[in-house]
């Protein structure tokens, strides 16, 4: 019985997601992955390939007693039986009948060369091979989806066979077969012609799963689906090989937001942003900002014409209430942004600057001449909110935040002759700064200028405010501004500084790396603690 009525919500995020370029998922990963998936609600999650490799096989075998799934169902992937074999002779079949999923996804040739040329076998016992696989599971009382892998070139070149493949599935006791996209060289037209025609000839219950090498992989589902496919494959992230899979979380939320189609349980679509980036911290692969619905930059808005208009209605320049997938509006500060972007982004941190009266029409001008004249120097607030939280509050209290007064600083990186080879430099640094009535120096050393300078600034504040041992900076970023100057250039300097329940951005910037890491670190300490403080 399906979870979700008639529509499938298909995840292969741990099998064909995890084939891309860099990602290598471990098993507590993928099953961490999982619980994921389940809470936004997906109706099928595909594990991976028991049998192929033994990590996939300990996947299934520990997910029978580790996986306490609600939503969602699990799906071993595998191939049909090898030619010449029968299937309950099959080593590979019988990992997916053992594997203990309830649903065995098949991929089959569906493209008559790849059978010739693939398999090297012929087009009639490629057919026996999908037919025998396919009842053998069944009578083992699993379930069978069945992938038509290189279906749309494969119909194009041969479209009888291409529709046998289908038919003969589907008559041996596959429930739905997914047209794959597996080159994803097609467009949305030409698909939504495909399934039209797949349906009114076969009438077989139709799936789609695209790649996205021509960046239509979500429109192409979405034509599939509208073309009668009711069974949609995607993965997190858009993981994949090469282009990566069709976005799910994006296909779903245009099914279900846009399209008044509810394939997720009620309510669960709320999670998305918080999913897909947990995902994210699991895979190692940072999220991609633009992506939509879940990005952080979705939902943000940088020219002051938008902010204007969004401080009359939000929805003038948004879409949809970024809350029906969990996430946020966000209103960036830079030189393109204008008052009302100014009194918006003070008012999301807290700050009444209501530009009707005279005080707060002069602090936003204050603001905004500032935020202008530093951008001109090579600064930027958009990535850094910790750094505009700071001054703006310098600007409305008349002075800036301090909970230390910095004395002097130094950093030496010290090189020597030396005997062991391949033996890194030393840095050491030392700060001298007054905090809580107290002049304090320390020096650290550290295995660069920066690393240095951290663990120095850190271990003097530490002594006023035992609170910064947990403080960690966890991203660095730096950008050269003026490249045509060389080794004279501006630095940019970005550092993301966390606490252990939040994080913060700061931005420095100087005539050296050193100088702008600088800035950044204390503004990062400066923010912490005033958070920490209340």
């Amino acid at each position: 019985m399906d979870l979700h009525g008639s529509f499938h919500v298909y995840d292969t995020t741990l099998r064909d997601g995890a084939q891309q370029e860099g990602l290598n998922l471990s098993v507590a990963d993928k099953l961490t992955i999982a619980r994921h998936l389940d809470g936004l609600g997906v109706g099928f999650i595909e594990g991976g390939w028991p049998g192929a490799n033994p990590k996939d096989t300990e996947f299934f075998r520990r997910a029978a007693g580790e996986l306490h799934l609600e939503h969602a169902l699990l799906a071993a992937f595998g191939s049909t039986r090898k030619a010449g074999v029968a299937a309950a002779d099959d080593p590979q079949v019988a990992a997916l009948r053992d594997s203990g999923a309830p649903v065995v996804t098949l991929v089959a040739k569906s493209h008559d060369r790849h059978v010739q040329m693939a398999l090297r076998t012929t087009l009639q016992e490629n057919l026996a091979m999908v037919r025998d696989t396919v009842s053998h599971l069944r009578a083992e009382g699993q379930r069978v989806f069945l992938d038509a892998e290189h279906f749309f070139d494969g119909y194009r070149e041969n479209r009888a066979y291409a529709l046998e493949v289908l038919r003969t599935a589907a008559e041996a006791g596959t429930e739905v077969v997914a047209l794959c996209d597996t080159n994803g060289g097609m467009l949305p037209p030409w698909v939504a012609d495909v399934v039209h025609d797949v349906i009114d000839t076969t009438g077989v219950r139709v799936g789609i799963h695209c790649h996205n090498d021509t960046g239509c992989a979500v429109a192409n589902s979405l034509a599939a689906v509208d073309a009668g496919a009711s069974h949609v494959q995607g993965t997190v992230n858009g993981y994949g090989e090469r282009t990566g899979n069709a976005d799910l979380v994006t296909v779903v939320a245009n099914l279900q937001l846009k399209l008044d189609r509810q394939v997720l349980p009620e309510g669960l679509l709320a999670d998305a942003t918080r999913i897909a980036h947990a995902v994210a911290d699991v895979t190692n692969v940072p999220p991609a900002s633009r992506q939509p619905y879940v990005g952080t930059s979705a939902f943000a808005h940088k020219a002051g014409l938008h902010a204007s208009a969004i401080k009359v209605d939000p929805f003038l320049y948004q879409h949809l209430d970024p809350m029906e997938v969990g996430n946020d509006m966000r209103l960036l500060v830079s030189d393109m942004a204008g008052r009302a972007s100014i009194e918006l982004k003070a008012r999301q941190l807290g700050f009444d600057l209501s530009s009707e009266t005279d005080e707060g029409r002069a602090v936003i001008t204050r603001v905004t001449d500032s935020v202008k004249e530093k951008e001109a120097r090579g600064y930027t607030f958009e990535a850094a909110d910790a750094s505009f939280e700071l001054l703006l509050v310098e600007e409305v209290e008349g002075h800036p935040v301090s909970f230390f007064d910095v004395e002097s600083w130094r950093v030496i990186t010290e090189t020597v002759d030396r005997v062991v080879p391949d033996e890194e430099a030393v840095s050491e640094a030392t700060v001298k700064l007054h905090a809580a009535g107290s002049r304090i120096i320390s020096t650290s050393e550290g295995n660069g200028p920066v690393n240095a300078l951290d663990h120095a600034l850190r271990q003097a504040i530490g002594q006023a405010y035992p609170e910064v041992a947990k403080f960690e900076l966890i991203d660095y970023k730096v950008r050269i501004l003026d490249q045509g100057h060389g080794t004279d250039a501006i630095t940019r300097v970005l550092i993301e500084t966390t606490d252990g329940t939040t994080s913060w951005v700061t931005v420095g910037v100087g005539h050296n790396v050193i100088e702008a890491s600088w800035e950044a670190l204390v503004d990062g300490f400066t923010f912490g603690l005033r958070h920490r403080q209340g």
